[in-house]
């Protein structure tokens, strides 16, 4: 148990190191950037913008974007609720601290892992590398700006790794029966 929280002590070290927060400058309006853009609001709504203003390639990247952040947003609030691991204290980011006090893992980071990997399978290239660029600067933001520690941003990278991972295999089960309920209802197609 000694050993437990002498990683902890490290950890709260190591992300209170990288933390610019409290620092004005173009280091922290960077930070700010990234820690924002990451956020599932934007991507819901970049999503519904691709999906409505797109043709068939986009309209699937979309929807299958916005079904497993969706699932991916369930798995991580379980897991926050369960362990319970509280926020670094500190001012900036207050809507976050308001609405999710917990950080371990952190949610944002699982996005961004989960969205580049995605954009791996889904094409294309530039769009995959572009994105493989910025999951880790939106994760160490997190850190920088003083809302998860190193350790849970690392642990969110690999929620969101593994689910994508594991549940890829079942995605085109899944939008084949979604699409098979919707069509009738809506008289839409996903894509």
């Amino acid at each position: 148990m000694e050993r437990f929280y002498h990683l902890l002590e490290i950890d709260r070290d190591w992300s209170y190191a990288l933390r610019v927060a409290e620092k004005p400058g173009l280091l922290r309006n960077l930070a700010m950037f990234f820690a924002h853009s990451g956020d599932s609001w934007f991507w819901g709504a970049g999503m519904l913008i691709l999906w409505l203003a797109s043709g068939p390639f986009w309209k699937q990247w979309a929807v299958y974007q916005v079904l497993w952040i969706g699932i991916l947003a369930i798995v991580v609030q379980t897991l926050k609720f369960s362990i319970r691991r509280k926020r670094p204290a500190g001012e900036w980011g207050a809507v976050y601290r308001a609405t999710d006090p917990h950080s371990f893992p952190s949610g944002h980071a699982a996005r961004s892992f989960m969205i580049a990997i995605l954009a791996c399978l889904l094409g294309p290239f530039w769009l995959a590398a572009c994105l493989w660029v910025w999951a880790p600067l939106v994760s160490l933001a997190r850190v920088a700006m003083g809302v998860h520690y190193v350790s849970d941003v690392i642990a969110g990278a690999i929620v969101g790794t593994l689910l994508i991972c594991v549940g890829w295999q079942f995605s085109g089960l899944i939008f084949s029966h979604i699409n098979q309920i919707i069509i009738p209802i809506i008289g839409l197609a996903l894509w």
